[in-house]
């Protein structure tokens, strides 16, 4: 049995799509998902490019997706945010997943990254006990908060 990652090509836009609507599934939101495999071309592969992702393989065989972007801190700059990480069932229990992070914690050093941060639901026990396998500071303090859609629109227009 083989693993590997490699960076993400616009051809495997498809199954990037694929990986994000069997995650939604996953976490019970498939009606979330409005992005579209055009949007994950344009926006993964694009001149205006807004995240960078990799695939992980299973004896040469697409098996999950890390999706990953820049964001800024203010309090210590330059931080990297991985947005998905999703091996699907078929291949979990193989070390994708932590080949996977040590891969972004490397790529976090290597273009000078002062955080590693993403978030995972809390009734995901699994994830979770994965991840503070890892080291990980699970930060219970702050609040997830967000607008979408209509609110929006709301906000800008009050």
């Amino acid at each position: 049995m083989r693993t590997n990652l490699r960076k993400a090509k616009v051809e495997d836009s498809s199954f990037i799509f694929q990986m994000i609507c069997e995650l939604a599934e996953y976490e019970k939101a498939p009606e979330q998902v409005h992005t579209t495999k055009d949007q994950i071309e344009r926006d993964g592969f694009g001149p205006d490019k807004l995240f960078e992702a990799i695939v992980l393989e299973y004896n040469s065989e697409p098996a999950g997706i890390a999706l990953f972007y820049n964001r800024y801190s203010t309090w210590k700059g330059k931080s990297l945010y991985l947005e998905d990480l999703y091996v699907t069932p078929k291949y979990r229990g193989h070390g994708l997943g932590l080949k996977a992070m040590k891969y972004l914690a490397q790529y976090a050093l290597e273009t000078n990254c002062k955080r590693f941060e993403w978030q995972v639901l809390d009734w995901n026990k699994p994830s979770i006990e994965f991840y503070k396998s890892l080291g990980t500071d699970l930060d219970g303090e702050w609040i997830n908060c967000r607008l979408e859609g209509d609110s929006i629109q709301e906000l800008a227009n009050s």
